[in-house]
C-alpha cells in the first residue's frame, strides 16, 4: 500500500520537475499451482459438558460422520481432535484406502467421552500441527471445527482468556501461512453460540462459516463446503414429498470427467432408493461402482466414475415426508494458461491468450467439456483496481482470446471457466507495461545580467520547488484519498436463495463472505457469473459506514424491500438482518438476499 503511494508520488514529483528516465516495460509469469482433488482434512470437535445442551441431537457427530462419507473412496486424508481444556483424544491423519477406514473413523467419533471444560485455542492449535506433520504437499489441506464458540476455563489450572487468545492467534497465523483455511460450524441448539469468534476464525484463514440448530442443515453445509475448497459447484435437486410410492429424480452427470457424484438424501423417516444408468440399466445399490453410507439422519449415494448423461433416481419414503436430495460432483481437472508469446509489452500490443484443462496431468482435448464451459479472461488493471471481463472462445478444445493493452499500466490476468457443477481458475500472471512518463524539455530563454537578474531567478526557482512539492503533496493526499475508498474492505455476509418463478421451487440459502472484496463487487459475482443471471450485474455493492452495506441499482434493475418496490438508483443502506428481493427481467427468477454482520 505504501510502496504504491510511494511510487505515485515519486512519478508525480519527477513529471513536475523534469524529465523522467525510461524503464523497460516487462511480463511476469509465475508458474502455476499444483492442484488436486484430494483433501487432507483434521475435524475439530468441541467435547466439553456445554456442549449437551448447545448440540443436544449430537449434531457434530452426525455432521463428522457425513463429511467423512462424502470424502473420496480412496486417497483422501482424514484427522480428529477432541478437544476440551485439553486434547482429549486425538486421530492422526489417516489415509481412506476402504470402506473400512471410514468405518474406523466414525467409530473412532461414537466412541469420544465427554469433559468438564472448554478451550478452543487448544484445539485449533492441535488441529494446525496435525496438518502440518502428516499432510501431504499435493493435496488441499483444510480444517473443519464444531463448536458453539464459547470458552470456559479451568481457574484451578491459572490459565487465563488472555493466554488463550494468544495461543489461538498464533494457531491461526500458522494456518494462514500454511493455507489452511479453518471452516466453522456453530451448533446453536440452546441458542448460546458465539457466532463472531467463529466467522473470525474462517475470515482470517479464508474459511466460511456456518451455523445450524438441525441435522436437516448438514447437506447443504458440507455441499458448500466442499464446493467452497475444491472450486466445485452444488448443483440443486428437486425436493419431494413422499407418497408412499416410489417417485422419480433425475440426476445429471455433465460429462466424462466426473471422478464421483455425491447423492444425499435426507429424510426424517426411513427412504428406499432404486438406480437406473443413462442407458436404461438398473443399478444395484450397493455395488462395485455405487457405495452406499447410512445414518439415522441421511442416506449417501457415491456413484464412482459415472457414465455421462441423465441417471434416474426412484425414492420411497413414508407419506407427506419431505424428501430432500443434494448433489456434488467431483473433478480431477486444473486449468493452465498458456506461457504469453512475448516478455515486452506497450500500450496498443495485443496478447494472445489461450487456456488448456488438465486432468491427473494430462491435458484434455474434449472439444464437448469446452463448449460445455463458459470462459472468461480476467483482465485487472492494477493501476486502477477495474476489472474487465474478456470473454473466450471456447471452440475447438481450448479457451482462446485476446487481450489489449490499452494503457502504460500494469495488469493481472487469469482465466476463469465454469459450468453448472464446477469452476476453475488458472494461475495469475502479471503484465507490466508501464513504458515510463517524459516530458519535452524546456526551451532555455535569454539570460538576464547582473545580480539582480540572479536573484531574481534564484528566487523564482525557489518559488516554482516549493509549488512543485505542494502540488506533489496535495496529489498524493487525493491518491490516497481516492486508493482508501477504492480498497475500503466489507464486513460481513449475503445469504442468498434463488426462487424459480415457474416452479416456486428455491434454492439453499448460500452463505457469501464479503470481507475478500475491496471497494465495490455487483450481485453477478456473488451468483458465480452464472449467464442467465447476468443481468444482475446491475446491482452493486460498496462498503458503508458502521457495518452497514450500500447497495446502488442500474438502469433497469427493480430492488423490492418488505414487500414494497425501492429507489435503488440513488443509493440504499443495508444494515445487518435487512432483507431485499431482487426479480430479473431476462428470466423468470427472484433473488433473495439477507445482509448479516
Amino acid at each position: 500500500m505504501f510502496a504504491r503511494l510511494f511510487s505515485m508520488m515519486l512519478l508525480a514529483f519527477c513529471i513536475a520537475a523534469g524529465p523522467m528516465a525510461a524503464f523497460p516495460a516487462y511480463a511476469a509469469q509465475s508458474a502455476p499451482p499444483g492442484a488436486s482433488s484430494q483433501i487432507d482434512a483434521v475435524l475439530v470437535l468441541d467435547v466439553s459438558n456445554s456442549m449437551k445442551t448447545s448440540d443436544k441431537d449430537n449434531i457434530a457427530g452426525e455432521a463428522m460422520k457425513m463429511f467423512i462419507d462424502m470424502l473420496s473412496a480412496k486417497g483422501d486424508k482424514v484427522g480428529v481432535v477432541a478437544y476440551t481444556d485439553k486434547v482429549q483424544r486425538e486421530k492422526a491423519l489417516l489415509t481412506i484406502n476402504s470402506p473400512s477406514n471410514k468405518q474406523d473413523l466414525k467409530d473412532f467419533i461414537v466412541g469420544l467421552d465427554r469433559g468438564s471444560y472448554t478451550d478452543i485455542a487448544v484445539g485449533v492449535d492441535e488441529a494446525v500441527k496435525v496438518l502440518e506433520n502428516g499432510s501431504d504437499p499435493s493435496h488441499e489441506p483444510m480444517i473443519v471445527l464444531l463448536a458453539d464458540g464459547n470458552n470456559d476455563l479451568n481457574e484451578a489450572t491459572g490459565r487465563t482468556q488472555s493466554e488463550s487468545d494468544q495461543e489461538l492467534a498464533a494457531a491461526v497465523e500458522t494456518a494462514k501461512k500454511k493455507g489452511y483455511p479453518i471452516y466453522t460450524i456453530g451448533l446453536n441448539a440452546d441458542g448460546k453460540l458465539n457466532k463472531a469468534s467463529l466467522a473470525k476464525l474462517s475470515d482470517q484463514t479464508g474459511g466460511k462459516a456456518f451455523a445450524t440448530n438441525t441435522a436437516d442443515d448438514l447437506p447443504e453445509i458440507l455441499s458448500e463446503i466442499f464446493a467452497d475448497h475444491l472450486k466445485l459447484k452444488v448443483v440443486p435437486v428437486q425436493s419431494i414429498t413422499a407418497s408412499g410410492e416410489y417417485q422419480e429424480v433425475t440426476v445429471t452427470v455433465p460429462n466424462a470427467s466426473v471422478l464421483e457424484a455425491n447423492i444425499s438424501i435426507i429424510s426424517s423417516k426411513p427412504v428406499t432408493a432404486k438406480l437406473t444408468d443413462p442407458s436404461g440399466a438398473s443399478v444395484a445399490i450397493p455395488s462395485n461402482n455405487v457405495l452406499l453410507s447410512k445414518s439415522s439422519t441421511y442416506s449417501l449415494l457415491k456413484l464412482l466414475s459415472p457414465k455421462e448423461g441423465d441417471w434416474k433416481l426412484q425414492v420411497k419414503g413414508v407419506p407427506k415426508d419431505k424428501i430432500d436430495i443434494n448433489l456434488i460432483f467431483n473433478y480431477d481437472l486444473e486449468l493452465k494458461m498458456e506461457a504469453l508469446p512475448s516478455k515486452t509489452y506497450k500500450k496498443g500490443d495485443t496478447v494472445g491468450i489461450s487456456a488448456h484443462l488438465f486432468s491427473n496431468g494430462t491435458q484434455v482435448s474434449e472439444a464437448e467439456l469446452y463448449g460445455n464451459m463458459r470462459a472468461v479472461l480476467l483482465a485487472t488493471d492494477l493501476d486502477t483496481g477495474k476489472t474487465e471481463e474478456l470473454p473466450l472462445d471456447n471452440s475447438g478444445g481450448e479457451f482462446k482470446g485476446s487481450f489489449e493493452v490499452k494503457d502504460s499500466h500494469n495488469y493481472e490476468l487469469k482465466v476463469r471457466a465454469e459450468e453448472s457443477s464446477f469452476y476453475r481458475e488458472s494461475q495469475a500472471v502479471q503484465v507490466n507495461a508501464g513504458g515510463a512518463a517524459t516530458q519535452a524539455p524546456v526551451t532555455a530563454g535569454t539570460a538576464g545580467s547582473g545580480s539582480e537578474q540572479q536573484d531574481g531567478g534564484r528566487s523564482w526557482t525557489l518559488i516554482l520547488i516549493i509549488a512543485g512539492i505542494l502540488l506533489v503533496l496535495a496529489a498524493a493526499a487525493v491518491i490516497w484519498m481516492l486508493w482508501k475508498k477504492a480498497n475500503r474492505g466489507f464486513v460481513g455476509q449475503l445469504v442468498i436463495e434463488v426462487l424459480d418463478g415457474n416452479t416456486g421451487e428455491k434454492t439453499y440459502p448460500q452463505y457469501k463472505k464479503l470481507t475478500g472484496f475491496r471497494g465495490k463487487f455487483n450481485l453477478h459475482q456473488l451468483l458465480q457469473l452464472a449467464p442467465e443471471l447476468r443481468e444482475s450485474e446491475k446491482l452493486v455493492f460498496t462498503p458503508g459506514n458502521h457495518d452497514r452495506l450500500q447497495l446502488h441499482g442500474g438502469d433497469g434493475i427493480a430492488v423490492e424491500k418488505s414487500g414494497r418496490a425501492v429507489d435503488a438508483s440513488r443509493g440504499l443502506e443495508l444494515k445487518s438482518g435487512d432483507r431485499i428481493s431482487v426479480p430479473l427481467g431476462s428470466v423468470d427468477k427472484t433473488i433473495m438476499l439477507e445482509y448479516l454482520v
